[in-house]
């Protein structure tokens, strides 16, 4: 499946165990109460489901699995020469709850790359928009027309079975992630660069080609 997969799957296996013991044990256990003017206000302060991605705090701001923005900053993979932590890092972080390692953060990039190709039926259903359409309605027009690709749609139609939606679903959202810069750098160049596009280059990480292609 690969490693990053294998380590999800492992990882969500056991959270798996983790929430259906706490439901048969504690399910009936109240955890709150509700005010009018909560539910008038925004839903303000209501515990509505669990995260374990992300914390909004009124007073110390978002942290993403217990870190904070300066945290990250500190902790995570930079690209050689650069300031800021790579993308690559912080979904490793997010996905597997484990600040990555170089080498974590080096593999990634390799499966985006590989990841990357985007069918020429994309580019033609973006470049069939007018020119003066929005940017972000291009991309949303780019990304539904992946459809096409997608892995959880072919084991859907071949009757999967509802115990293997998160393999496909897995591999959509990867898939998904690794096309984005090469569609959204399509859609700037077409609109704002008189259509003169620049090709990825395989050497660079998620971000870099990002910038490279634009």
């Amino acid at each position: 499946m690969g490693i990053i997969k294998d380590r999800f799957k492992t990882k969500a296996e056991a959270a798996n165990l983790e929430i259906k013991t706490l439901l048969k044990e504690h399910g009936a256990k109240k955890i709150g109460e509700v005010t009018l003017a909560q539910v008038y206000q925004g839903m303000r302060g209501i515990t509505g489901l669990v995260s374990e991605t992300s914390l909004l705090d009124a007073q110390e701001g978002i942290r993403f699995r217990g870190y904070t923005i300066p945290e990250l900053q500190e902790k995570l993979p930079k690209a050689e020469g650069g300031d800021e932590p790579l993308p690559e890092g912080l979904f490793h972080l997010m996905l597997l709850g484990e600040l990555p390692t170089d080498q974590d953060v080096e593999h990634l990039t390799g499966v985006w790359q590989r990841r990357s190709h985007v069918p020429t039926h994309v580019f033609a259903t973006i470049d069939a928009l007018p020119l003066d359409t929005h940017p972000m309605t291009m991309f949303v027009v780019g990304i539904m027309a992946l459809q096409t690709e997608s892995c959880f749609a072919k084991q859907y139609a071949k009757g999967m079975n509802k115990k293997d939606y998160w393999s496909p679903t897995f591999d959509d959202s990867m898939d998904l992630i690794a096309r984005l810069p090469r569609i959204a750098a399509y859609i700037y160049r077409r609109k704002y660069k008189n259509n003169q596009h620049i090709q990825p280059d395989g050497l660079l990480d998620w971000s870099g080609n990002l910038a490279h292609m634009m």
